[in-house]
């Protein structure tokens, strides 16, 4: 009994702590500076203030009460109150913030001592996306990077730029370092693994990685165990709901057939002809059409082809810590589905880090990860009839299948329509298997000797090692792609990279002086194998890929080897002078077995210079600036990605037949050349970085100018060498423009805030030379009248090639157009072929908004394009060849007609029918601005509060729901499904030109986060 009656003194404790007074004080800085805005708050509770103008706040609360006091830049206080009625608060700099560290190529720098340009993304903004690579977490959240998502399948391709394309022949692609050492496909990293991400744009900071640092490099640290926190254990899940964001604006079978009839009537009219205008004389087969010429069925392609998704991602992390170690266990599961039929991407993956200090003078870590991933694709290259292309062509009176079951295709019609031959997309999608399985191992295990203090020797081994296989089978059935045979096709493929670097660091502070010097060696090596078989001639379609044996026709196993190794020499040297003069000196010497006998080592040095000024006496005392640094650099940096054996004369073997019998034979395919050598990057940087009104404003702004020379090119060779060209460092490309970042803190209250931050990039690519005589280059991609690409002087990489389109001929030109080789209807089109415009974007840029009330967070990012174009090359099928497809309703309302002369829409003639040809080239037509303002993400969260918490026994919980993809604002003229993409993979100058695309999805997903 006594234990449940409470004491004199303990109900008078209670009724004290029970009652409220009025507090008072003034919050200032450590100088003395009042601190304006500052948040203060009764400890575990929502009551609190903010302090006004003169950093006085005024507060009701118990007696008992615990004052937390906070801003942005400042270490958060807590005072308990007491009987105090008057609380004068002061606050101090969080050093952790302006000593905050920045992963650079081997080793960290402190952020104020950073010469070069340098970005930091955190995991909790890249996280917000929820999407299966780390990439489009990426995306608009780093100044200076653009990456483009190309395609809505999951895992489909990305492609990242870093200030612009300064390659031809080469790879455009940045590095990527996890963890120290360096990755391939890293799109398919599981993105719940990473911590932080850095971009090293500039020479100064990514002239450490030399030879293949001149796209810039993408530093990825990873998540660790927590040392001397205890045992954590936390989860991450969510579920996503994906559908079509739009569809394309083709002809249901009412309008195809009314614009076939006007095809007939124009091709009586100015074309010579005389065809039948009674529909039923062309129409007439009973399963698919009325008596009356009518069609039975009205199938819309697209929706067919494709459905709503659902996906899933888990993710466990337990992370452990002691004193001296600690360790990290990290296990995700993803289950993506594709908008198209069949296709998917999963992924498994774990990761184990474990880091220790057994003794004084040694430190140990191990960082082991395992991906899997399978999926289903579907093909994305190419122009054949493929799903992606033939879900908006295929004509809309076929049915998916007739009531017997059998699949339809563009033939299963009696009457000869002259549609082109292609197999439907939902029978293709459902019946043809194109399965991906990848399995990663990547990892490190490194030791570091403590010699001195400040003196550390680290040695470490790194690989990444990939196990691909490709399993494809076509069925027989499959018109136009398999039929009548059938096709199974195996891939197999491996790659072994490893790295071993050994390097010292050295980190001293003396006085006003501080020293971080490092210097090391790497060895560097890659091989890659490939096997791959085929065959035909299958009796049916029960073995699939599974029993190869029973295929009658089998093709020629093929097979492939190559490797590359190289061999680095490298140091950096920073040195900081009373925290306001800094410099860094860095120079790498690599060589490489890719490059000629004469040119195997490149030296790579840069230098950079910073000054903070806002140290000196003469700014400390302007009190809306807390921080002004200026910053250049000056540097080279190299690109050694091309082929590993360019520089030799190299044989091709193959077999062929002779008297019947099946011979090896052996030529030369390619002239050596011992001079070859990377392209270089020389590049310049100024930027600064200004932070005022205690931080509620920063600003980080940087001029770059790149010239990349030695470009690797095809020169021209004399005939009587036998060869047309040799590969040879002959061309020049310059990339110049200016990175912005602007982050802002519009509102800080107890109960709300708004954060915004705003990311332009401007760009400018030009082409300064093409070898010695600055000729033009067509580099493709080779198809309709050509090159559709220039490579020109004076103009960009991503040249849009092709004619003008004038207008239409009219009635009265029909004598004109008829001596041009055209006709009336068709497009009139300039004699000579022009620049019509680039895939590479001049600006891009995000604005990201934050805000919070109470317990709700929302989140609104912003992607925006502009000053680029898009090359629509479907035209060329689905509006200026129609007859042979289906087609753009715009071949029905916009085409040229007597009473509609004012368009760039030919008349609706019929390719397939009427005899008169197909008027189709590339042209101004096809081009489109492709400037778009993209909702990329739409996000509200609530996040428990302790109360919650301890009831549920969590340490922490948070619940969001978003919404991705959720608009999209560009061009009238743009008919696609997004104007962001290509059909022509990582091609320098395919990007924004696109022969049909994977349609991306708009995503619903409902996630949580918890802390246990």
């Amino acid at each position: 009994v006594a234990n449940t009656i409470d004491s004199p003194s303990d109900k008078e404790m209670r009724k004290v702590a029970q009652q409220t007074k009025k507090i008072t004080g003034v919050v200032t800085d450590s100088t003395g500076e009042v601190v304006i805005g500052a948040n203060v708050l009764q400890k575990g509770t929502t009551n609190g203030t903010i302090t006004d103008i003169n950093g006085k706040y005024e507060l009701s609360i118990p007696s008992n009460a615990v004052l937390q006091v906070s801003y942005i830049g400042y270490v958060t206080k807590e005072i308990p109150v007491g009987v105090q009625n008057v609380v004068n608060i002061t606050i101090g700099e969080d050093t952790q913030v302006l000593e905050e560290l920045v992963v650079v190529g081997y080793g960290v720098q402190r952020k104020s001592d950073v010469t070069g340009s340098i970005s930091v993304t955190k995991a909790e903004d890249i996280l917000k996306q929820q999407s299966f690579s780390a990439l489009d977490g990426l995306k608009g959240k780093s100044s200076g990077v653009n990456i483009f998502s190309n395609s809505g399948q999951p895992g489909g391709s990305s492609r990242v730029i870093i200030r612009g394309v300064g390659t031809i022949n080469s790879s455009s692609e940045p590095l990527y370092v996890v963890d120290g050492v360096v990755m391939e496909d890293f799109k398919f990293l599981n993105p719940n693994d990473i911590e932080r991400i850095e971009v090293l744009k500039d020479a100064s900071s990514s002239a450490i990685y030399g030879a293949r640092g001149a796209n810039g490099v993408i530093m990825v640290t990873t998540k660790r165990g927590t040392k001397g926190q205890g045992t954590q254990i936390s989860y991450s899940g969510s579920v996503s709901v994906g559908t079509m964001a739009s569809y394309m604006d083709m002809m249901n079978s009412a309008e195809y057939f009314e614009a076939i009839e006007q095809s007939f009537s124009n091709a009586n009219k100015y074309y010579g002809k005389d065809i039948s205008l009674n529909m039923n004389d062309h129409y007439s087969d009973p399963a698919l059409f009325n008596a009356d010429g009518t069609p039975k069925y009205d199938t819309d392609w697209q929706k067919e082809s494709t459905r709503n998704t659902l996906s899933h991602n888990h993710q466990i992390n337990i992370t452990q810590g002691t004193e001296n170690s600690s360790v990290g266990a990290f296990l995700n599961y993803t289950d993506q589905q594709g908008l198209m039929l069949n296709s998917y991407m999963k992924r498994i993956n774990a990761k184990l880090a474990y880091d220790a200090k057994p003794t004084k003078w040694l430190s140990t870590a191990v960082n082991l990860l395992v991906n899997h991933t399978w999926a289903n694709e579907v093909e994305e290259g190419g122009g054949n009839n493929v799903p992606r292309r033939t879900m908006i062509e295929m004509v809309p009176f076929m049915p998916v299948q007739f009531p017997d079951g059998e699949w339809s295709n563009s033939t299963t019609v009696k009457d000869d329509l002259g549609l082109e031959g292609m197999a439907n997309p939902v029978h293709v999608l459902e019946t043809q298997q194109r399965m991906r399985y990848r399995t990663q191992l990547f990892g490190n295990a490194a030791l570091t000797f403590h010699l001195l203090p400040g003196l550390d020797l680290k040695t470490q081994l790194g690989i990444d090692s990939h196990v691909n296989k490709s399993r494809d089978y076509s069925p027989t059935d499959l018109i136009n792609i398999s039929f009548p045979d059938g096709t199974a096709y195996i891939e197999d493929s491996n790659v072994l990279y490893w790295q071993e670097e050994t390097y010292l660091t050295y980190m001293k502070n003396v006085g006003k002086h501080r020293i971080n010097a490092m210097a090391g060696l790497s060895w560097q090596q890659r091989v890659f194998r490939k096997n791959s078989v085929e065959t035909k001639g299958f009796a049916d379609d029960f073995f699939g890929t599974d029993n190869m044996g029973v295929g009658t026709i089998p093709g020629t196993p093929k097979s492939e080897y190559t490797s590359w190794a190289m061999n680095s020499y490298f140091v950096r040297g920073s040195y900081t002078y009373n925290d306001k003069y800094m410099t860094t000196l860095t120079a790498r010497m690599d060589g490489s077995s890719r490059f000629g006998d004469n040119n195997k080592y490149a030296f790579f040095p840069s230098i950079g210079l910073g000054w903070l000024a806002s140290n000196e006496d003469f700014i400390k005392d302007i009190e809306v600036i807390d921080q002004l640094k200026f910053h250049t650099s000056y540097g080279v940096t190299g690109n050694t990605e091309i082929g590993a054996y360019k520089s030799l004369a190299t044989m091709k073997s193959e077999s062929l037949l002779l008297n019947g019998d099946r011979v090896p034979s052996s030529y030369t395919n390619r002239l050596s050349n011992p001079d070859l050598k990377w392209e270089k990057t020389n590049q310049f940087d100024f930027g600064v970085n200004l932070n005022l009104f205690k931080h509620r404003l920063n600003f980080d702004a940087s001029y770059y100018y790149k010239l990349t020379t030695d470009l690797l090119l095809d020169r021209p060779v004399p005939h009587s060498t036998g060869f047309d060209s040799v590969i040879d460092n002959i061309g020049e490309v310059s990339n110049q423009g200016v990175d912005l970042m602007i982050n802002t803190i519009n509102l800080d209250y107890t109960d709300f805030g708004w954060t915004s931050t705003i990311n332009i990039n401007y760009n400018k690519n030009r082409i300064e030379a093409l070898g010695e005589n600055n000729e033009d280059i067509l580099p493709g991609p080779h198809w309709v009248s050509g090159s559709q690409t220039i490579l020109r002087v004076g103009e960009p990489l991503n040249s849009f090639y092709g004619y003008e389109r004038i207008g239409i001929w009219g009635e009265d030109e029909s004598e004109e157009a008829k001596a041009a080789g055209a006709a009336v209807g068709t497009a009139k089109r300039s004699e000579e072929k022009k620049i019509l415009g680039s895939g590479l974007p001049a600006i891009t840029g995000s604005f990201i908004n934050n805000f919070r009330y109470k317990n709700f967070d929302l989140t609104l990012d912003l992607q925006f394009v502009t000053g680029v174009d898009i090359l629509q090359q479907y035209s060329h099928s689905i509006e200026d060849r129609f007859g042979y497809s289906n087609g753009l309703s715009t071949i029905l309302y916009d085409g040229w007609r007597p009473d509609n002369t004012n368009t760039m829409v030919q008349a609706v003639r019929n390719a397939a029918i009427d005899g008169i040809g197909q008027s189709s080239e590339v042209d101004s037509r096809w081009v489109c601005d492709g400037s778009y303002l993209r909702a990329n993400l739409i996000q509200v969260g609530y996040t428990f509060d302790s109360e919650s918490l301890k009831k549920l026994k969590l340490s922490s919980l948070r619940a969001y729901v978003s919404v991705n993809n959720a608009f999209v604002l560009d061009s009238k003229n743009f008919n696609g499904y997004d104007p962001e993409g290509t059909s022509h993979g990582d091609n320098q100058w395919g990007q924004n030109m696109f022969f049909f695309q994977y349609p991306k999805p708009r995503t619903f997903t409902l996630g949580l986060n918890v802390v246990f």
